[in-house]
């Protein structure tokens, strides 16, 4: 018996495609999902936009440029957040 004989490579030389595929096909996927989440795309980033006509963004200037006091402020943003926020739709 001839223990040093050679058979082929077997087939454990499918796993080296195998494994170079599924490296590429990551790396792709890695780039991929890093390029994208730095252009803003993609529906992992639901970001909401920016109103600065919006009434709370209005008084928020209001109340940085000292045109309203603190408490004229939190009366104002309580009504605003009983009309547009948590106290129309119930728990939030």
């Amino acid at each position: 018996m001839n223990t040093l004989a050679y058979d082929g490579p077997g087939p454990w030389i499918l796993f080296f495609p195998l494994f170079w595929a599924a490296a590429v096909a990551g790396a792709v996927i890695v780039l991929r999902r890093t390029v994208s989440r730095g252009r803003g795309r993609g529906p992992w980033q639901n970001r909401p936009v920016r109103d600065d006509n919006s009434p709370l963004a209005v008084l928020g200037r209001r109340f940085a440029s000292g045109e309203i006091d603190e408490d004229e402020y939190w009366r104002r943003l309580s009504v605003l957040d009983e009309e547009f926020g948590r106290g129309k739709g119930g728990a939030a």
